[in-house]
């Protein structure tokens, strides 16, 4: 006779524990905070989820779509979720309790590092470049250039490291606007249209090297792609605890040098406080099929243990940290 025990998690998620004959199988319900439906986020999600079946078959990891990074800790922290999708910058936001957040978070804990490639990318139009002799962003400071400028929209967080390149330079919004420019908040899918209408001169915003959008931009105008100095690179990256990143020649055929600059990671979290042994189970499954993950998408391709291992920001959950170490990492 079968017999159905229960045993409570923290969060959302449900663990069932079914006995027979001696065997134990394991079926985890649990919630995982993304972001928008058809994103990136939301494809991991997917892997995720086929990695946990993979291990614990009958298991759902369902994604849940919310506001991105910043809205996921708050759902994290309140439990509405069980794992949750979380920039690195967005986690040292939270961990330092500065705006959006009212007071620090420290209730998270890392489960894996997802990706590390989506480095932030100024992408300038090549008349303007050679109209003003612009060849790396602290030239826009350094001759008071009337450039005008899309950021990501405000409240994503790669618009607030957008900013903080800016002011690293030295060319804060209400410089760049006295010296003729003007700095505008567009999403990413509206930023191509506004080059190609010629209504802003250079995009700053985190996409993945080579991204689609880049390639149709650039068939479009000609592009060319600005390098930042060690130092601003420095600059930023102590604010951000994020990561420098050179974005190498070969990656586009309108480039003549590898260009530095920095990106943003994200990292799969739970609570602190989360249940161990799911804890444990779920980095498991992870580590054992990372195929699902890195298979989801041509850009995912470069994720491996080793990366997965590799997060700073937010210390790890001990379970998961036991998983990798127990991996050789």
């Amino acid at each position: 006779m079968k017999r159905l025990f229960a045993s409570a998690v923290t969060g959302a998620a449900a663990l069932l524990l079914v006995a027979s004959t001696g065997a134990q199988a394991q079926t985890y319900n649990l919630t995982l905070c993304g972001a928008s439906p058809g994103g990136l986020w939301s494809l991991l999600g997917a892997g995720i989820d086929a990695a946990v079946k993979k291990s614990f078959p009958g298991s759902t990891v369902t994604y849940q779509t919310s506001g991105g990074g910043l809205a996921n800790v708050a759902l994290l922290d309140q439990g509405t979720c069980d794992v949750a999708i979380i920039h690195d910058a967005e986690a040292k936001l939270a961990l330092s309790g500065k705006e959006p957040f009212k007071a620090p978070i420290e209730s998270m804990a890392t489960v894996a590092q997802l990706y590390t490639w989506a480095p932030m990318q100024a992408i300038v139009s090549a008349d303007f470049a050679k109209e003003h002799n612009l060849a790396k962003l602290e030239d826009i400071a350094e001759q008071k250039l009337p450039i005008r400028i899309a950021l990501n929209k405000r409240g994503n967080i790669v618009s607030s490291v957008g900013e903080s390149m800016l002011n690293a330079i030295g060319a804060n919004i209400d410089e760049i606007k006295s010296w003729g420019g003007d700095v505008q908040f567009a999403a990413s899918g509206e930023q191509g249209d506004l080059m190609r209408d010629r209504r802003v001169d250079m995009i700053l915003n985190s996409l993945f090297v080579n991204h689609s959008s880049i390639r149709e931009l650039a068939s479009s105008i000609d592009v060319d792609l600005l390098p930042i100095t060690e130092e601003t690179a420095q600059k930023v990256v102590d604010e951000w605890d994020i990561k420098p990143f050179t974005i190498k020649n070969d990656s586009y055929d309108w480039t003549n040098s590898d260009k530095l600059t920095v990106t943003v990671s994200a990292q799969l979290f739970v609570r602190a406080d989360a249940d161990e042994q799911m804890v444990h189970n779920i980095s498991k499954a992870l580590v054992d099929n990372v195929d699902q993950l890195n298979g989801v998408h041509k850009a995912m391709a470069p994720l491996d243990v080793e990366l997965m291992a590799g997060a700073r920001t937010v210390p790890y959950h001990p379970a998961a940290k036991k998983v990798f170490e127990e991996a050789g990492y």
